[in-house]
């Protein structure tokens, strides 16, 4: 007899138990019959006038309160990091521990997610075959890629608006340059380059860009004549800028769709603040953890102690 078979006759003992007694009125006569302790009965009993016949399943016994249950307030702080930001299990595990202080391992977190439904992600999009080599750099400033991001924002009056959000990152650091733009041309492109070496605590040696229209004859001479190479990438490779493209589904992801755009001063001063939250305090992948500009310090010093 298979364990459902003997789940069913089971069943079927306590039910017949309990419609004897109820049919005789005699509780201990009925425990005799079918050989059931009274404490035992009445535990059917009670089970069988609340939840009927399904109350006579049996079930896998759970503690009510094991001692290495993870508190709920926890639980719903994960939540709250996968629904709001779409974070992954290892990066929800950093942001618990640096910003909560709380310890939690990925094996948990994800068990979290499945429990309740948001192991995946909405809108899916399937892994693309991988058809380049990845690679980074040692050396900050070694190679910095530059890309422009199209936004299409709506204002308070309901207005359709576009802007350019223009991007640098260090290969070797992850640490990024930011602006908003209005038009998307040369002129700004121009102006991000300058911006992008004040805001860039190393020297640069080589720019990478796609052949984009803003990326042409003015600015690469101005890039030139600072001592600088600007190199192109081959046509319709993104995949070979693919840091500067990943940053920015990151910005989709964490920054954009919580933002509420009211106009172009705000969304720049909130911009900046993304900016320096990304640099210094955001965990990230590619440094187990760690934020671009802690990245860059453990770089420095072990430069220094290869040197020494």
């Amino acid at each position: 007899m298979n364990k459902e078979a003997r789940a069913y006759c089971l069943r079927q003992r306590k039910i017949a138990a309990i419609e004897w007694a109820e049919k005789w009125g005699n509780v201990s006569r009925a425990c005799r019959t079918f050989r059931v302790s009274r404490s035992g009965f009445y535990r059917w009993k009670k089970l069988y006038d609340e939840h009927g016949e399904d109350g006579l399943k049996r079930r896998k016994p759970i503690a009510k309160d094991h001692p290495r249950r993870i508190p709920e307030t926890t639980v719903q702080k994960v939540l709250e990091l996968r629904r709001s930001y779409h974070l992954g299990p290892q990066r929800i595990v950093w942001y618990m521990d640096r910003y909560h202080d709380t310890r939690i391992s990925f094996a948990s977190v994800y068990r979290i997610l499945v429990r309740n439904g948001v192991n995946r992600l909405p809108k899916h999009v399937g892994r693309r075959a991988v058809h380049t080599r990845r690679y980074a750099k040692k050396v900050p400033g070694h190679h910095v890629q530059m890309d422009v991001k199209v936004l299409g924002l709506t204002d308070c009056k309901g207005k359709r608006v576009r802007r350019y959000q223009y991007t640098a990152i260090d290969d070797a650091t992850r640490i990024r340059a930011l602006q908003i733009y209005e038009r998307h041309t040369q002129a700004n492109a121009i102006r991000f380059f300058d911006y992008m070496l004040e805001k860039f605590p190393f020297r640069i040696h080589t720019i990478r860009t796609d052949q984009g229209h803003e990326w042409q004859a003015l600015f690469h001479w101005h890039v030139e004549d600072k001592g600088i190479r600007h190199v192109y990438i081959k046509p319709r490779s993104p995949q070979l800028n693919g840091k500067v493209e990943r940053s920015h589904r990151t910005d989709q992801e964490e920054f954009y769709q919580l933002l509420t755009y009211t106009g172009d001063v705000d969304l720049s001063k909130k911009l900046a603040a993304w900016e320096d939250f990304y640099n210094l305090h955001r965990p990230h992948g590619a440094h187990a953890g760690q934020s671009p500009y802690e990245a860059l310090k453990r770089l420095l010093v072990n430069s220094e102690s290869v040197s020494a």
